[in-house]
């Protein structure tokens, strides 16, 4: 389902929770699908005797998946331009994620109808772990 521009303005907001204690078994299983088997996402001991990590945490393409959902459940995945985020915390296992997306503009461009998202997610404690930006396409 694509977002119709008459529905939405510059300055509207999307939260939506992402992930409510997020389980190791979801980064083992990440692991297996992305076919990323880093150990810093599944082995204890070796975050902390060789990586000085207090334990496993999330992989970032993991976080920026569930933060893309900000976008594609309200615009489809189809309809995704542009999506592209910087990694500003670590997420680890138990954590809580919320993923925010504001309208910063709705422009014309192509013969589309286009709409400028600024994103952030956070964990339970209010950190930021993810900032980035969307560009979807929007219905007339």
């Amino acid at each position: 389902m694509t977002m119709k521009a008459s529905d939405i303005a510059v300055g509207d907001t999307f939260e939506d929770v992402l992930v409510e204690d997020l389980k190791r078994t979801q980064l083992v299983m990440y692991s297996g699908t992305s076919g990323d088997y880093n150990p810093l996402h599944t082995d204890d001991p070796y975050c902390r005797d060789a990586a000085g990590y207090p334990g496993v945490f999330a992989h970032g393409m993991l976080t920026m998946g569930m933060t893309g959902r900000v976008v594609t459940d309200r615009f489809g995945a189809e309809n995704v331009k542009k999506f592209g985020v910087r990694f500003t915390n670590q997420v680890w296992p138990g954590d809580d994620l919320t993923g925010k997306a504001e309208i910063a503009a709705i422009r014309e461009e192509g013969g589309e109808t286009l709409v400028d998202l600024t994103i952030i997610t956070t964990n339970q404690k209010g950190d930021v772990v993810v900032k980035g930006y969307a560009t979807a396409r929007a219905e007339v």
